[in-house]
């Protein structure tokens, strides 16, 4: 037999289901309706009750939320609902989600959150209003002041570098926070269709394309603009990027592939001291043997910057590749002229040189001294192999007008929308906290 009292309470349950559902439908049709861009978006995010959540978890896949909580939000400010879709999906939009290169977790969701809340007060959305809109809009013109394109990733680097309080960070959190980010829940019901990564680049690429096409009728383009960049460049992977730089290499050892120990050692029982075949002496591999790193010593790049960089390129190739047994590394200090060159013949040296640098010249930038210097070795035969150059700099310097026939990879240690850009035959490298 039914207990009523159990019987009651999941009528009441079905009721707050029932009505918070109505709700989340509204706010779809109300961004749908205002926003045509969201429509494949909202086709696709699963929306998901969770009683006892006690809050909204967006994972880039679903927005979970509890129709207790979401009623009572609603209750308290009816446009709550609404300002909360628009917050997660342009954490949708921008790959918020995505970002798992990001370190320090809580600064990356607080950055994340307050660049998605500037675009909203930007856009300045009437039914999207909240009492603590004036309370945002203060610290947001605070923030701007030293950060002044609020994106997610420009705030990350701020706050890695200069740190955030106790207070502020907390702060931060609860004002600007609609969401938990990023925790895996499981699916009641397995979803048909989800949205994946290329989903999102697929649908913030059609956001810019209207975004550019209708700009005069939405309010606050710019700040999406501007993020919308951040979000869908390209970013190399310097991990892989370095692998370009190795080359076939035969290195006396046995070849696993081509060797055959039961021939071998049946030669070697019937015969004595003659195997039926000897094993190949010679294995390829791809391996590092000769690349140029040029440091440009100009007087920003220099000191724990350059130190940095070389022990992280060092950590990467000795992580992701195989160094040759005959190494023959080129680290050449440059401004406007050679200052040094050191050569390094062993991956130990290169270990050693990382750890222990010391930056000479601090004058003007000139790139085109290193690639004719590089050119003189190769003459000289002091370079045989060159397969990359990998130059660290702050980009304000005069690049060679041809192209080398060999790899560049132009390193910098963060963006500056000032420096000039980099040639279409050599890769951009910007590196992230």
């Amino acid at each position: 037999m039914t207990d009523p009292k159990e019987a009651r309470i999941a009528a009441d349950e079905a009721t707050i289901i029932e009505y918070a559902d109505k709700v989340i439908k509204l706010a779809r049709d109300t961004v749908t309706v205002r926003f045509r861009f969201f429509d494949s978006a909202l086709s696709k995010l699963r929306f998901e009750n969770r009683i006892g959540l006690g809050g909204y978890v967006f994972d880039g896949e679903n927005l979970f939320y509890d129709p207790y909580k979401l009623l009572e939000d609603y209750k308290k400010e009816a446009a709550y609902v609404l300002r909360l879709l628009l917050h997660v999906l342009f954490h949708g939009i921008l790959m918020h989600p995505y970002r798992l290169d990001k370190t320090e977790e809580e600064y990356w969701n607080i950055a994340s959150d307050i660049a998605v809340e500037n675009i909203i007060l930007n856009m300045e959305i009437s039914e999207a209003t909240l009492l603590k809109d004036t309370e945002e809009r203060i610290i947001l013109n605070r923030l701007a002041k030293w950060v002044p394109n609020l994106t997610a990733e420009s705030l990350y680097r701020e706050f890695m570098v200069g740190g955030i309080s106790k207070d502020s960070e907390k702060k931060y959190a609860d004002l600007f926070a609609f969401d938990r980010h990023r925790p895996r829940i499981t699916y009641k019901d397995e979803p048909k269709e989800i949205l994946t990564k290329e989903d999102w680049e697929k649908i913030a690429e059609r956001v810019k394309a209207e975004l550019k096409s209708f700009s005069k009728d939405i309010t606050g383009v710019d700040s999406i603009m501007v993020n919308l960049g951040e979000s869908t460049k390209k970013r190399y992977d310097y991990d892989a990027i370095l692998n370009r730089f190795a080359v076939m290499s035969e290195e006396i050892k046995v070849n696993p592939d081509e060797f055959d120990y039961i021939y071998y050692t049946y030669g070697l029982n019937k015969y004595g001291n003659m195997p039926l075949i000897e094993p190949l002496e010679y294995a390829e591999e791809k391996k590092i043997r000769e690349f140029v790193i040029a440091i440009d010593t100009s007087a920003s790049v220099r000191g724990q910057k350059v130190v940095d960089f070389l022990n992280r390129t060092y950590d990467i190739l000795s992580k992701s590749v195989s160094f040759s047994e005959k190494l023959n590394v080129h680290i050449v200090q440059c401004d406007a002229k050679i200052r040094s060159d050191t050569v390094i013949s062993s991956a130990q040296q290169l270990k050693e040189a990382s750890r222990d640098f010391t930056v000479k010249g601090f004058g003007a930038t000139d790139f085109r001294p290193v690639f004719e210097y590089v050119e003189e070795l190769k003459q000289e035969d002091k370079i045989r192999n060159l397969k990359g150059l990998i130059y660290f700099t702050d980009g304000y310097g005069i690049y060679p007008e041809s192209a080398p026939d060999y790899d560049t990879l132009f390193v910098f240690d963060g963006e500056d929308e000032y420096r000039m850009p980099v040639p279409g035959w050599a890769i951009k490298v910007v590196l992230e906290d």
